[in-house]
């Protein structure tokens, strides 16, 4: 994926969540909506650069 393309994804999720901060709704809402949303994304950036691939291996419990 080009790096045009990640940067042009970045500003649009931060203009999204930009935009959700102004809609009138109870604080931890937006709080939790606004987590969800940078765990997705930082998730999906380690996915791109490959660095998710790596965690498929661990395993938790037997």
């Amino acid at each position: 994926m080009p790096l045009l393309t990640v940067i042009m994804v970045l500003i649009v999720v931060g203009v999204l969540l930009w935009l959700v901060n102004l809609i009138p709704m109870q604080g931890t809402i937006k709080s939790i909506l606004n987590a969800v949303v940078v765990i997705a994304v930082v998730l999906w950036l380690l996915n791109i650069f490959g660095l998710f691939n790596s965690f498929a291996h661990i395993r938790v419990g037997s």
